[in-house]
């Protein structure tokens, strides 16, 4: 057992307890992780979808579903962000850089921008383990070019599915065209691209004072403030912040 300076007797019995309960938070979570690969396979993809994306050059292109696997890696994590952002969406827009020459509806969402921040410095790391990454919108490629331009965003391919129903089939658009967020995995095997996992926690019930926490367990920023005294505040996050150094 370890302690830390001039901390109390109480202070080390409940932190006794915390642990035991960390503990068993670990393994439901090693739990989950085992029966989420253990899946039987997904269904197949009923069609190679094309996206606009920049090329190898640099230069606008269509890309196939299927070309979003490199050789060696057959599976692609893909985050459907909402751009453009909810119609109920009521947080402030970006006042500067190309995203605010955008009308408000047409901006993205503050919230998954934030969690494309985070994630922006992983993707190295991601694709040198083995796996593809892609983030798709629906706006048109130049606005998330713009966004990312905007953003400092370096390592990410970003896709508009602004002329398929990509969204649509896997649950990130509603049917009154809404977009919505949505954490997929998809896995190639001789059959063909097969659906996997997506982050369907999202579209079930929550409980009172709990977070939906749809992708919670990737998610940084949050996971961070869980750690704190104060816990989760009553906040959103936002395209940009008073006084900040960036962004």
């Amino acid at each position: 057992m370890i302690t830390f300076p001039n901390e109390s007797q109480e202070y080390r019995a409940a932190r006794k307890t915390l642990l035991q309960k960390e503990i068993e938070l670990r393994r439901a979570m090693e739990d989950v992780a085992v029966a989420r690969r253990a899946l039987p396979p997904g269904g197949l993809v009923p069609e190679d979808y094309v996206f606009d994306g920049l090329g190898p050059d640099g230069k606008p292109a269509r890309i196939k579903l299927s070309e979003l696997f490199s050789p060696g890696k057959d599976t692609l994590i893909v985050y459907s962000m909402m751009f453009p952002r909810h119609p109920q969406e009521t947080r402030d827009v970006a006042t500067s850089g190309g995203t605010a020459k955008l009308a408000r509806a047409d901006q993205p969402c503050p919230s998954c921008t934030a969690l494309l921040d985070q994630f922006d410095g992983a993707i190295d790391h991601l694709e040198a383990a083995g796996f593809n990454f892609a983030v798709v919108g629906k706006t048109a490629l130049e606005n998330l070019i713009t966004l990312g331009r905007d953003r400092g965003w370096t390592n990410m391919r970003l896709l508009s599915s602004a002329g398929n129903s990509f969204k649509r089939d896997y649950h990130a658009e509603a049917d009154d065209g809404a977009q919505l967020p949505m954490l997929s995995v998809f896995h190639r095997d001789a059959d063909g691209i097969r659906h996997f996992w997506s982050s369907e926690l999202g579209f079930a019930p929550t409980e009172p004072g709990q977070d939906p926490r749809a992708v919670g367990t990737c998610e940084p920023l949050w996971n961070l403030m869980d750690f704190t005294p104060e816990g989760r505040p009553d906040w959103d996050e936002q395209l940009q912040y008073a006084g900040a150094c960036c962004h």
